[in-house]
């Protein structure tokens, strides 16, 4: 895997075994129960570290480990316990002594490592009192989100679900993040599929039963075209718009997708 999560070479997309399957689901509520305690503890005045010591102790707490903390290696390892990511910050956000303000909106994304499998999920927060532009983004983001869901389906490809996100992000006047996608996911962290939000026309994987990835768009308010900072980690929209993100992992069941990251 690169550091941003996409696999350096394609693993199998295969379905997840019955055991698989009920681990995943044990391991995705907690992931949504840290997440909702994340949430919580956002307000203006707290630093990022701290909702980070918030998301570290409650994994601990489970008997998990957060996914994020070492994530990538001996090169450039991920510092902390979960990614916070304010305004600008599409994603992979470090945690540090920033302190959020009135007005700001951070995401939170939480992945637990838990009897041997991952559980993957994120949302968006509004710090204090938030404006119209910034609340209207974060409700269109979560709609993407739902949207991407309702089109998992069996024997549906991927590609629908990036049309689905890209059409509503779009036709509203949004921008839709390209560089970063969601993943098959289960005993490891990120494998196939991966998981465009835009209609990526090679993304023809066609989903079947069993099998269990995210959606996880990023939508900004302008540009969807993506700079790094130097930390290696840390992804900013190019013309500094604000973006949000929402993010479930999903099961495709017989006839739609079960959310197995839902409260």
């Amino acid at each position: 895997l690169d550091r941003h999560g996409r696999p350096k070479a394609r693993e199998s997309a295969r379905p997840k075994d019955p055991e698989t399957i009920a681990l995943m689901r044990k391991a995705g509520r907690a992931a949504a129960e840290i997440l909702a305690t994340a949430g919580a503890a956002v307000r203006p005045g707290v630093t990022t570290d701290e909702i980070d010591a918030v998301v570290h102790e409650e994994c601990l707490r489970r008997g998990g480990y957060p996914s994020p903390l070492g994530y990538g290696g001996a090169v450039m390892p991920f510092p902390k316990s979960v990614c916070t990511s304010v305004n600008e910050v599409i994603c992979h956000g470090i945690p540090d002594s920033t302190v959020l303000a009135d007005g700001d909106i951070v995401n939170c994304d939480v992945t637990i490592y838990l009897d041997g499998v991952h559980g993957d999920t994120n949302a968006t927060f509004l710090v204090g009192d938030v404006d119209e532009e910034s609340r209207g983004l974060v409700q269109v983001t979560r709609e993407c989100l739902d949207l991407g869901i309702a089109a998992v389906r069996p024997g549906a490809r991927v590609r629908d679900i990036g049309r689905a996100i890209q059409d509503h992000a779009e036709g509203l006047g949004y921008g839709v993040v390209r560089a970063f996608v969601g993943h098959g996911i289960g005993r490891s962290f990120h494998s196939d599929p991966q998981v465009f939000h835009y209609d990526n026309p090679s993304a023809r994987t066609e989903l079947v039963p069993g099998m269990t990835f995210t959606i996880e768009p990023m939508i900004t308010t302008g540009a969807w075209q993506h700079e790094m900072w130097d930390d290696g980690w840390t992804a900013v929209t190019v013309d500094r718009s604000r973006t949000a993100q929402f993010e479930h992992t999903l099961l495709v069941t017989d006839d739609g997708a079960d959310v197995l990251t839902a409260l």
